[in-house]
């Protein structure tokens, strides 16, 4: 299961930081060759795995992942410690205290941590070991490297389709347009005799869980940046596109009646979901949620489907919003090799994928596994393997400052959300200004 973005932005700031030097690290061993031979001639050690998941499940997960590497390499004790978030990796890493395998919830840091080399360059051991990199679909290549490093590898995926509760929706099909979406949202939402909002049929906010604007951004193909790093939102009409279509629907709620219904919903994480309880008709979501309503609300009549995209962008439909979980070495390492021998079983052994992805109900991240018989699918979870293997499907670009970036943007769609910004071409062009005024900053 995914974490939302905000609780990264210190992160995403802290991880600056590690350009200076680092206490305790000169000293420690680094990623290079290792012996040849076998795999009992990697000499006997403990590592430690840090990852960020922390329900009983999702830990009895990595267990079983971790078994068939622990019979691959019994001379190599593996310690896992869960619920573990960026900001402590980085913490542990500036102290010189790193675990010898991180793994972490944001492909936002990836640059930074490759830019750093707060995450060891894996280009020579995969070179030496032969891995080959086109075993992954290119846009998990895309979100794992920066600037010809690849400090990380992909370990699972997250795919985002459109959820709908099939009683709510009457019998209609989901729809594939923004017109169609419009059309349903507004029938299916049920008002009181007051015109407050007792059943919404799509909300538009992008205050509303994973309805963020990087995530609606896929219904129109939307641009983030210019070849030379600097922001492309304001010059990219799919934008606009999307924030009128946007805004014309919260006007039709109505602003102030959206929000009061939007804060008095149950939590995104909980069995009170809205959409598990029959408040929201259709919602953007991750291939988790199959998970969580099979836990939560195992009666909900529910579909799902790709994102609805643009009338005049049909070509985008089938594609999706694509993240995952990253894993890999961070600097200071005190057992790299056998580190790395973990992270490669990790993300490339199809056994080791299907288990994690059966559990967690991720998308496993190579092809091998992708098609693996023993991989577990029904109807709602074929779409999130379908999104990801689509043409059409985006991952944002790795960016010394993605986590800012969006913050920048998402504050100003609130703001013309609620009304209070008028001008969009002259919004979306301050957007850029700050933006690429943070980009000098940090010396881009």
């Amino acid at each position: 299961m995914r974490r939302r973005l905000a609780p990264l932005a210190a992160a995403g700031i802290a991880v600056l930081a590690l350009a200076a030097c680092t206490a305790g690290t000169e000293d420690a061993p680094r990623l290079g060759a290792k012996p040849s031979g076998a795999a009992s001639a990697l000499p006997a050690a403990t590592i430690e795995l840090w990852h960020g998941f922390s329900a009983d499940h999702e830990v009895k997960a990595f267990e079983d992942a971790v078994a068939g590497f622990r019979k691959k390499f019994p001379q190599i004790t593996v310690k896992l410690v869960k619920a573990v978030e960026d900001d402590k990796i980085i913490q542990a890493v500036r102290a010189g205290q790193p675990p010898d395998v991180a793994s972490s919830f944001s492909t936002d840091n990836v640059a930074q941590f490759c830019k750093t080399g707060m995450f060891q360059d894996l280009n020579p051991v995969i070179a030496q070991d032969g891995v080959d990199i086109g075993v992954l679909p290119q846009v998990v290549q895309n979100y794992t490297q920066f600037e010809g490093k690849r400090c990380v590898m992909p370990l699972l995926a997250d795919a985002y389709g459109l959820y709908y509760n099939k009683k709510l929706m009457k019998g209609h099909e989901p729809p594939k347009t923004l017109s169609e979406l419009t059309r349903l949202a507004k029938e299916l939402t049920v008002r009181d005799s007051e015109g407050n909002i007792e059943v919404a049929g799509f909300m538009p906010s992008t205050q509303y869980y994973e309805h963020s604007i990087s995530h609606l951004g896929t219904m129109v193909g939307g641009k983030w940046y210019n070849p030379d790093g600097t922001s492309a939102i304001g010059s990219d009409p799919a934008w606009k596109q999307l924030l009128t279509w946007q805004k014309e629907l919260i006007d039709w709620y109505g602003h102030d009646k959206l929000e009061k219904f939007r804060k008095g919903l149950g939590q995104e994480w909980s069995a009170d979901n809205p959409f598990h309880v029959g408040k929201v008709a259709m919602a953007i979501d991750g291939e988790w949620r199959n998970a969580m309503i099979a836990l939560d609300a195992k009666d909900l009549d529910y579909g799902t489907a790709p994102v609805p995209v643009a009338d005049d962008k049909p070509q985008l439909y089938g594609g999706g919003f694509i993240s995952g979980t990253i894993i890999g070495i961070p600097r200071g390492a005190k057992n790299p090799q056998a580190a790395w021998e973990l992270v490669k079983y990790l993300t490339t052994d199809t056994d080791g994928l299907v288990t994690l992805s059966n559990a967690l109900r991720n998308v496993p991240t190579t092809k091998a596994s992708l098609a693996s018989p023993a991989l577990k699918k029904d109807a709602n979870f074929q779409t999130a393997l379908d999104v990801f293997a689509h043409p059409a499907s985006f991952s944002l670009p790795a960016h010394i400052n993605s986590v800012y970036n969006q913050e920048a943007f998402a504050e100003f769609v609130v703001k013309w959300e609620s009304g209070a910004v008028t001008d969009l071409d002259a919004g979306l062009a301050e957007v850029d200004k700050t933006i690429n005024d943070k980009l000098k900053l940090a010396g881009g």
